[in-house]
C-alpha cells in the first residue's frame, strides 16, 4: 500500500523502499544540489561524488519515525537523523566563529595601528629629549636623566592602563626635579631635608619652572585618558566578540537547524531551499541572546567614534603626547632664567639657622644653556588611521542583530524568494508565520525555536556589563575624567578591560620618593602583545575588597547611567 509522501507534488506516491536513498554524510551546510530524490521503484541513482560511508546501512528496508524531522515516509534512519543534527550544529557554530573571527581581526588591526602610533609619538618625544638635552643643559640634565626616564616610564604605564593618578605623578616629578636642580644650582649650600621640604611647599607660589608644570598638568591627563580609552574600547569590543563566539548553541536551536537544513533531504525534496523568513526565524531564535548585545554594543561604538574628537587641536592627544619634551625644555629654561630671584625668595621663606647661606667659598655655576624646541606638525598618519577605524566601527554597529540575516544569505543556501518552491520546515510551500523581532524577549512566540525567555545566557549578560563599563569609561574620558573601574572579567586572564596582572608577578607600591615607584594595574589594555605585557608585568594585583564592591558599583551605574548619544 502506498501513501502520499509529504513534500512531493500532489498525486505522486512512493513506497518506503522506493524512497530509500544513499545519503552523503559529508555535505556542507546548505548544499542541496547534489541530492536527487528517487521517484521510481528500484535502486536509487548515485552521483559520481557520493560517499559510500553511510549510517546505518546502504538501504533502508523499513520506515522509521524520526525525532526531529516531520513524521512520514523518510529516506533517513533515526541514527542518520542524529548524525545530521550533530553535523548541522557543528556547521552553524563554525559559521558563527568565522563571522566573529572576521570582526575580531578588524578590531585587532585597528587597535594595533592606533596603539602603535600613540606609542611611537611618546617614544619619539623621549628620543628627541635624549638627543638634545645633554648638549643644551649639560649636567642639569645628565645628572637627572633617570628622573626624566622615569617620567616617560610612568606615562607609558598610565597609557597601558596602570592605576596611576597622572596629576599626582606629574607633581611628584616636578618636586623631585626641583630638589635635584636646586642642589646643582647651589652646590655650596648644605641643604638638609627639612629645608628641601620647605622648598617643595613654596614651589606652587614661587613657580620655579614657569607655566610648564601647570599647562602639562591640565593637558596631559586629558590627552592620555582619551588615547587610552579609545584603545581600551577596541580591546574590550574584540574581547566581547571572542567570548560570545564561544557560547554553545542550545539543544532546541540544534533541532531547529536540523529541520532547516537537512530534513528536506530526509523527506525526499532536497532541491527545496529554505524559505527566507523561515531561516530568519530559526536563527533569530538561536541567536536571541546575542541580539541583546545590540544596544550596549552601539553605545560603545558611538562613544569610541566620539572620543576621537579629543585627538585633534593644540590640546589634543596627538599634539600633547608628541610634545612632552617641549614642555620639559621650557621648564628648565624658566628655572635658569629665574635662578637668582628664586634663590632670594627661597632664602626669605625658608631661612634656617642650620643652613650656611654665605657658603665657604666661591660658587661654581653649572653650565647653562637654553633650548627652544618647536612642536612638530601632524604628519596626517593618525587622521588616516582614525578615519578608517571610524568607518569600520560604523559598519559593524548592527553586527549582532544582522547576524541571522547574514548567515541565512551567505551560509544557509536560502531561497531567493518565499514562494511555493521553498522549504518551510514541513514541505515545499510558502512560509506563513511572521518574522520575529530581535532579542530574547521577542522570541516568546517563535514558531521554530523553543526559547525560554526567563533564562538569559549568563556569559552574554556578563559581556553586556563589560560593554556598559567601557562605555562609561569612554564617556568620562570625553569629559577629561579618568573613570576607573575594576574589570569584572570572568577568566582573570588580563583581557577585556583588565582584571589582574598581565603576568603572575604582583608587586606592591613603593615609596613616592623612590624613582622606581609603580602602581597596580586595574584596567590593562586588552589585545596587548606579549612584549607590551612584559613591560607592565611589574604592576600589582587589585585588592580583594575591590571585587566585593564591584557588583554593587556596577548595579548603581547601570541604574543611573546617563542617556548619552
Amino acid at each position: 500500500m502506498t501513501q502520499p509522501h509529504r513534500g512531493l507534488q500532489p498525486g505522486v506516491t512512493e513506497s518506503c523502499g522506493a524512497l530509500a536513498l544513499r545519503l552523503p554524510t559529508d555535505l556542507p551546510l546548505g548544499e542541496v544540489s547534489a541530492y536527487k530524490s528517487v521517484t521510481t521503484v528500484g535502486h536509487p541513482r548515485q552521483g559520481p561524488h557520493w560517499t559510500t560511508k553511510i549510517l546505518p546501512a546502504p538501504w533502508i528496508s523499513t520506515c522509521e519515525h524520526l525525532r526531529i524531522c516531520p513524521q512520514g515516509y523518510t529516506c533517513c534512519t533515526s541514527e542518520m537523523e542524529e548524525n545530521l543534527a550533530n553535523r548541522s550544529q557543528a556547521e552553524l557554530e563554525s559559521s558563527l566563529r568565522d563571522s566573529s573571527r572576521a570582526l575580531q581581526t578588524m578590531l585587532a588591526t585597528q587597535l594595533r595601528g592606533v596603539d602603535d602610533h600613540f606609542q611611537q609619538l611618546l617614544n619619539n618625544s623621549e628620543r628627541v629629549l635624549q638627543d638634545t638635552f645633554p648638549g643644551a643643559f649639560g649636567e642639569l640634565y645628565t645628572q637627572n636623566a633617570q628622573a626624566f626616564g622615569d617620567l616617560y616610564t610612568e606615562l607609558r604605564l598610565y597609557y597601558h592602563g596602570a592605576n596611576l593618578h597622572l596629576e599626582e605623578t606629574l607633581a611628584e616629578f616636578w618636586a623631585r626635579l626641583l630638589e635635584h636642580l636646586f642642589r646643582q644650582l647651589h652646590p655650596q649650600l648644605p641643604l638638609p631635608d627639612d629645608y628641601l621640604d620647605c622648598l617643595g611647599k613654596q614651589a606652587e607660589t614661587l613657580r620655579p619652572f614657569g607655566d610648564a608644570p601647570r599647562e602639562l598638568r591640565l593637558r596631559a591627563p586629558r590627552a592620555f585618558v582619551a588615547a587610552r580609552a579609545f584603545i581600551q574600547g577596541l580591546g574590550v569590543a574584540g574581547d566581547v566578540v571572542r567570548k560570545v563566539a564561544q557560547v554553545p548553541l542550545s539543544a532546541e536551536c540544534s533541532r531547529a537547524v536540523m529541520r532547516l537544513v537537512y530534513c528536506a533531504r530526509c523527506l525526499g525534496v532536497p532541491g527545496a531551499r529554505p524559505c527566507p523568513d523561515y531561516c530568519r526565524n530559526v536563527l533569530k531564535g538561536c541567536l536571541a541572546n546575542q541580539a541583546d548585545l545590540d544596544a550596549e554594543w552601539r553605545n560603545l561604538l558611538d562613544s569610541m567614534v566620539l572620543i576621537t574628537d579629543k585627538f585633534w587641536g593644540p590640546s589634543g592627544a596627538e599634539n600633547i603626547i608628541s610634545s612632552i619634551h617641549v614642555w620639559l625644555a621650557e621648564a628648565i629654561n624658566a628655572l635658569q632664567d629665574n635662578r637668582d630671584l628664586l634663590t632670594a625668595k627661597v632664602i626669605q621663606s625658608c631661612r634656617n639657622p642650620k643652613v650656611n647661606l654665605q657658603g665657604s667659598g666661591p660658587e661654581e655655576k653649572p653650565r647653562q644653556g637654553k633650548l627652544v624646541l618647536q612642536e612638530k606638525p601632524s604628519t596626517g598618519a593618525l587622521e588616516i588611521l582614525v578615519s578608517e577605524a571610524k568607518t569600520q566601527l560604523r559598519d559593524v554597529q548592527d553586527f549582532w542583530i544582522s547576524l541571522p540575516g547574514t548567515l541565512c544569505s551567505e551560509k544557509m543556501a536560502m531561497s531567493s524568494a518565499s514562494d511555493d518552491r521553498c522549504w518551510n520546515g514541513m514541505a515545499k510551500g510558502r512560509y506563513l508565520p511572521e518574522v520575529m523581532g530581535d532579542g530574547l524577549a521577542n522570541q516568546i512566540n517563535n514558531p521554530e525555536v523553543e526559547v525560554d525567555i526567563t533564562k538569559p545566557d549568563m556569559t552574554i549578560r556578563q559581556q553586556i556589563m563589560q560593554l556598559k563599563i567601557m562605555t562609561n569609561r569612554l564617556r568620562g574620558a570625553y569629559g577629561g575624567n579618568d573613570v576607573d573601574f575594576q574589570d569584572a572579567s570572568d577568566d582573570g586572564s588580563g583581557s577585556g578591560s583588565g582584571g589582574g596582572c598581565l603576568d603572575d608577578t604582583c608587586g606592591r607600591r613603593v615609596s613616592k620618593k623612590s624613582s622606581s615607584s609603580r602602581t597596580p594595574l586595574t584596567h590593562t589594555l586588552p589585545g596587548l602583545s606579549e612584549r607590551e605585557g612584559q613591560k607592565t608585568s611589574a604592576a600589582s594585583c587589585p585588592s580583594p575588597h575591590t571585587f566585593l564592591l564591584l557588583p554593587l558599583l556596577t548595579l548603581v551605574l547601570a541604574a543611573a547611567r546617563p542617556r548619552w548619544r
